[in-house]
């Protein structure tokens, strides 16, 4: 809206900041300069709306982008239905993992969990926590399939959900599964929640609930960089960079556990459920010979009353949620005002349109092998806005397509994988990488990569392969500099260093999805013979040694193992695709509201 002029001069000369126009406003995953930031401050506090009929927002550029014409042919058939029956597999199998992650730790432990220990189950705490149950879960299927056992959804349910309209990452631990305690894995997706909460500026909740971790694998869980001891340094790290963080004490929180809720900004505590203590009773009498009970040790009314280690004491479950959600609503965020935001959502609702093509089709569009790939146009004609797409450099290295087109709304650039990358791919690849990171747009990747990496033959061949080296670096370069939010989905193939130019989990997108049927591996089953040395073995030993190296390959580069081991953020169907890349750009957009982003000190949370 226009701001009224007021003819008013401060002292010294210095025009007074109502009269100072607001600066442009930077995208929201780019933080605002020191003066920009204040000037823009004095700017909201001093200034007068006008009220008159002629205010007006401003407004994102019209579009015009063309039409995907990409209707299925008949010459596609036999492929397409051969892909469906494949995506139908991949998604029984889903199904079937997805419910044994959510069984969690069994009946036992749930009984035990709610009828003993009268706790309420994780997911019955994310319904008082969060506004609605539509939230965005993060790799549910992590901890299945593991040496050391199956660990249920990795022992927590990590996610972004909605807290009094605020997006917020949570943390929350389920103690029906082995009893809250950490392994490996689990301290790999906390780390990955945090990872994601520091990326997009998210507020962070976690709710604690553990036994401490799994000492069998302490050599997997303590030592490390990047092991236990990294929760506490991203907490301190967070807080300086003024990401709100607040926990809810909702069991026990026993060694290494103690520090989340201590380090928090914020942190509510269960009466007669939540305990905090570096050691629980038994290691006490064991050590001392005295008996002392888990409250007198550290309950909530030693910790609400005695220590200060907590700010919030609740009689119950359901008072230390609602207690969250007030706190949450005391953060220094400035959401749009609801009647401005109702006529954005009706208004941006009216420039959104839905894809010409029906989403289902692409079950059939996702790709059983490399060989079974359809053009990538396809899948981004039945992902975009209106199936509409302004394709860049449409005529040269048509292996790799780039452009813009729009999601719910949302300005992106594709990057989608439409055969091997060449030489002139990667070349058009990096400069639409650096065209979009010059123009503040993010960047969506599509990954379908070549299943293995080309043979030098020739004189020839060595020199093709030698320039399309130094043109992969390039785009790997461009990608790694790219500071725009990136997000990845792996719709088919993830192979060898194709995958890195297609930002890769090594080149930290903001969120990387699979596919059902998408593989991880270095190179695609059946190619393991392209490993194999040229020695003198005999033909027999080297056919068996390339089938058990494919055995290998087919078992450990399906979708299901890559997300138990937590090298993404989750398999997602390919008919769900477009809401949840919508719900990834709203939640990257947030930031921009968030006021208390001008760190003048180090911060300090407790005494």
């Amino acid at each position: 809206m226009y701001r009224c002029m007021l003819r008013s001069v401060c002292s010294g000369g210095r025009v007074c900041p109502a009269l100072v126009p607001p600066p442009t406003q930077s995208p929201s995953w780019m933080l605002r300069n020191t003066t920009e930031e204040r000037h823009h401050r004095l700017a909201e506090q001093c200034s007068v709306r006008c009220m008159s009929s002629a205010a007006r927002r401003p407004r994102a550029l019209h579009s015009a982008f063309p039409v995907l014409e990409q209707p299925l042919q008949s010459i596609h058939q036999h492929v397409y239905e051969a892909n469906l029956r494949n995506s139908n597999a991949c998604h029984k199998r889903y199904i079937e993992l997805l419910e044994k992650a959510r069984k969690g730790g069994g009946e036992k432990a749930i009984a035990r969990h709610t009828q003993r220990n009268r706790k309420l189950l994780v997911r019955d705490r994310l319904r008082l926590l969060l506004d609605d149950e539509d939230f965005l879960e993060l790799s549910p299927l992590a901890g299945l399939g593991l040496p050391y056992g199956d660990i249920s959804s990795a022992g927590c349910l990590t996610g972004i959900g909605r807290i009094n309209d605020l997006w917020c990452v949570f943390i929350a631990m389920d103690a029906t599964v082995k009893g809250g305690t950490a392994y490996p894995i689990t301290v790999k997706k906390q780390l990955r929640a945090q990872e994601i909460a520091l990326q997009n500026r998210l507020p962070c909740v976690y709710l604690v609930d553990s036994g401490g971790a799994f000492l069998p694998l302490q050599s997997e869980i303590f030592p490390d960089k990047n092991q236990g001891g990294r929760t506490f340094y991203n907490e301190a790290i967070m807080s300086a960079m003024k990401i709100p963080q607040v926990s809810v004490v909702c069991g026990s929180c026993t060694a290494g556990g103690a520090y989340i809720p201590t380090m928090a900004e914020e942190t509510v505590i269960v009466h007669r459920i939540g305990t905090i203590f570096l050691a629980g009773p038994p290691l006490v009498k064991a050590a001392t010979g005295e008996e002392v009970t888990p409250e007198d040790l550290g309950g909530a009314r030693l910790h609400a009353e005695v220590s200060g280690c907590v700010d919030h004491f609740a009689f119950d479950e359901k008072e230390a949620y609602d207690c969250a959600r007030n706190i949450v609503s005391t953060l220094n965020f400035q959401l749009p005002e609801e009647e401005e935001e109702d006529e954005e959502k009706t208004r941006k609702r009216k420039a959104e349109e839905e894809p010409l093509y029906s989403s289902e089709e692409l079950l059939g569009l996702a790709p059983e092998c490399y060989n079974s790939s359809l053009d990538v146009k396809m899948v981004v004609g039945r992902l975009t806005d209106g199936s509409r797409f302004q394709e860049f450099k449409a005529r040269y290295g048509t292996t790799l397509v780039t452009g813009f087109a729009k999601i719910h709304g949302n300005l992106v650039g594709i990057v989608a994988n439409n055969g091997e990358l060449s030489y002139q791919a990667a070349l058009k690849g990096s400069h639409f990488v650096q065209l979009c990171d010059q123009r503040d747009v993010p960047l969506l990747f599509f990954q379908n990569t070549a299943p293995t990496a080309g043979l030098t033959l020739s004189t020839t061949q060595a020199e093709m392969n030698s320039n399309r080296l130094k043109a992969q670096g390039s785009m790997m370069s461009a990608v790694a500099c790219a500071s725009v939010p990136k997000i990845t989905v792996v719709i088919g193939g993830c192979h060898g260093a194709d995958s890195y130019a297609m930002c890769g989990s090594a080149f930290d997108p903001n969120f990387l999805f699979l596919w059902p049927n998408a593989r991880v591996s270095m190179i695609a089953p059946g190619h393991a013979g392209s490993l194999l040395p040229l020695d003198s073995e005999s033909e027999e030993e080297k056919k068996k040694e390339e089938d058990e190296l494919n055995r290998r390959l087919m078992e450990e580069s399906s979708a299901f193992f890559s997300s138990g081991r937590l090298w993404d953020d989750g398999v997602i169907l390919p008919q769900d695709t477009r809401k949840v890349l919508g719900d990834c750009l709203d939640i990257i957009k947030q930031q921009q509201y968030q006021l208390s982003t001008e760190k003048r000190q180090s911060a300090l949370l407790r005494i």
